[in-house]
């Protein structure tokens, strides 16, 4: 299984400051070398299990902007089979910043933080960073070569910048002096920043934050395949109360097995019934069960998602 493939991909990125090319500009195809792939920051043999999300905006937090970064990264974290455990929406507060980021590092394997990095006043997820975990900031030499390098392809007007212009543009290379900086894509200069071996920083833009997450793939120790869960779904067309008392009694059941029971329902249409596992004969054994009982049928991951796509449709 793979959905980012049913995701809309992200174009090659300059940045948070680069969404728009200049349109005089030839195409210039860039092939920047990629990261090496470190040593597990975990230690050897140990893999991710836990995972949290931090997502950072005031934008967020009073509407102007939906948060699409937390849906992504939590399918990320089910297909890697990662125990995806608290996401947090906070605003761009640097005492917020400071004390969520160091809750989730000491709590989880495997952090992520969303927006905040870009060039203006109010991109201080940076800066409040490196004073939660003790560092101070400087300028990233390859960083900054790779941002003049993609920049002077895109916008022309950026040889006319002042020096503060110029300054507040290379803010977007400041970076806690301690961090790894993970070069994951040949044709992006924004790095994935990562602290403490489990804190990666991302961008907000949501095509670029999937382009990034994506390609951080390789530098992460995710689990093995055996660790990942496998997700059976049946629908019925009887309604939620109706059915209640079995799933109720079926998930007292099987907790023991590792199986969870989850039910979705669509209104005046039914409901979709979701058995979670990593015993794969298990969950399909129960899911025979579900439809019978339920009198209802087994569906494809690509069929709910369809479906899932339709009620936010309808909700809009």
């Amino acid at each position: 299984m793979s959905f980012s493939k049913d995701e809309p991909e992200a174009t090659a990125a300059g940045g948070p400051d680069l969404s728009t090319k200049d349109p005089a500009a030839p195409p210039v195809e860039f092939n920047f070398p990629l990261s090496e792939i470190p040593k597990n920051p975990l230690g050897e043999g140990k893999f991710i299990r836990t995972a949290a999300a931090l997502i950072i905006g005031d934008e967020i937090l009073n509407g102007k902007t939906l948060d699409r970064n937390s849906n992504f990264f939590a399918r990320y974290c089910f297909e890697w089979g990662i125990d995806l455990k608290r996401i947090e929406v906070i605003a761009d507060d640097e005492e917020e910043i400071i004390e969520a980021s160091r809750r989730m590092v000491n709590s989880y394997d495997f952090v992520i933080t969303s927006g905040g990095i870009g060039p203006t006043h109010d991109d201080i997820t940076y800066a409040s960073l490196a004073k939660s975990f003790g560092q101070s900031l400087e300028h990233h030499k390859e960083t900054l070569h790779r941002m003049s390098e993609m920049s002077k392809h895109r916008w022309a007007s950026l040889a006319q910048q002042n020096p503060e212009q110029r300054a507040a543009r290379e803010r977007m290379a400041l970076f806690p002096d301690k961090a790894e900086v993970l070069f994951i894509a040949p044709d992006v200069w924004v790095p994935v920043v990562r602290l403490e071996g489990k804190l990666c920083v991302f961008p907000g833009i949501p095509k670029l934050f999937q382009r990034m997450l994506t390609g951080l793939t390789p530098f992460l120790p995710l689990p093995p395949p055996h660790e990942r869960p496998f997700r059976q779904q049946i629908f019925t067309s009887q309604p939620e109360s109706s059915i209640a008392p079995y799933l109720t009694e079926l998930s007292t059941r099987t907790k023991a097995q590792g199986i969870r029971v989850g039910s979705y329902p669509l209104l005046a249409r039914g409901v979709y019934v979701a058995l979670i596992g990593r015993d794969q004969p298990a969950v399909q054994s129960i899911a025979q069960e579900v439809v019978q009982k339920l009198e209802g049928r087994l569906v494809t991951e690509e069929e709910a998602r369809e479906m899932a796509r339709e009620k936010e449709k309808g909700a809009a």
